[in-house]
């Protein structure tokens, strides 16, 4: 059956709205125009598909069968001339980025950039902070520090403070700092953490024989399940806090850097490159506003 591009436009735009004049306005027609649109569509099918109230429309049976199969049709057709109108060609982007900003704050916005960005084919890669720029052929590496790393640029994204978590069972015997001597610490490479986080609550620094991690991922988990206290960059483990798998028994936070957005200074600055450090940026600044 041949069914006119029109009348399923009218249709679609008369189901979405349920009043034919908003469909008219977002047609560009008359309402006259919507209506005999839709009444061919009917003729043409045998079957009504609105009914006409004093007050607007109303689908019947038959036009919410076919309501979302023509949406659908739209929607897939809008997303293809998208892609067709977007001329510049797809270019690899190859991003590395530590472990647990890739889980804790990129994944979720990654579908974001996708839709931002569809001529980019990105391709992450994590580690744990340690990286070969040069060597492993990234052209942008997400790290934490404090964005002075010798022949590159960096760009802040976000601020990390790190806190004490530990699972809710644990922190029930946390009441001051000084509980933390009878608790295991677990430790990342960082070995200076403790000590310091220590030193800024105003207590002396407990031997520290915990579990040395090389991802806060890990250590995250490890501290999850019950295996020691962590410190831990408060804004990657913000879901892990509201599903209560996680707590902070102390309100004293360590500064110790932040997440930074990083090239070779050497490296030129392409297309795709400019676009994810922009988009990347972006969404920090929005992602910090209250």
């Amino acid at each position: 059956m041949h069914l006119p591009l029109n009348a399923l436009r009218a249709f679609e735009a008369a189901a979405r709205h349920l009043n034919l004049t908003r469909a008219a306005e977002e047609l560009h027609v008359t309402q006259t125009a919507v209506s005999q649109h839709i009444r061919k569509l009917e003729d043409q099918l045998g079957k009504p598909l609105f009914r006409r109230l004093p007050r607007g429309l109303a689908l019947t049976d038959e036009g919410s069968a076919l309501l979302p199969a023509v949406a659908q049709s739209f929607g897939s057709l809008a997303s293809a001339l998208e892609k067709l109108a977007d001329t510049r060609p797809r270019e690899v982007l190859t991003v590395g980025a530590v472990g647990t900003f890739a889980v804790g704050w990129l994944l979720p916005r990654l579908r974001h950039f996708q839709h931002a960005c569809p001529f980019v084919d990105l391709r992450l890669f994590t580690h744990n902070n340690r990286v070969d720029m040069a060597g492993e052929g990234l052209d942008l590496a997400i790290r934490f520090g404090d964005g002075a790393w010798h022949g590159t640029h960096a760009d802040r994204i976000i601020d990390a403070p790190m806190s004490v978590m530990c699972a809710p069972a644990m922190a029930s015997g946390l009441h001051t700092a000084a509980d933390l001597a009878r608790q295991p610490l677990l430790r990342s490479y960082r070995a200076d953490e403790w000590p310091a986080w220590f030193s800024a609550a105003g207590v002396p620094c407990p031997v520290v024989r915990g579990v040395v991690f090389d991802s806060s991922l890990t250590l995250a988990e490890a501290a999850a399940q019950g295996a020691g206290v962590a410190l831990l960059p408060v804004p990657m483990f913000s879901r892990e806090l509201r599903q209560g798998r996680l707590v902070q028994p102390y309100a004293q936070l360590l500064h110790r850097g932040g997440y930074w957005l990083t090239r070779l200074q050497s490296r030129p600055q392409t297309q795709a490159m400019s676009a994810f450090a922009g988009w990347l940026l972006d969404q920090a600044a929005s992602a910090s506003k209250p």
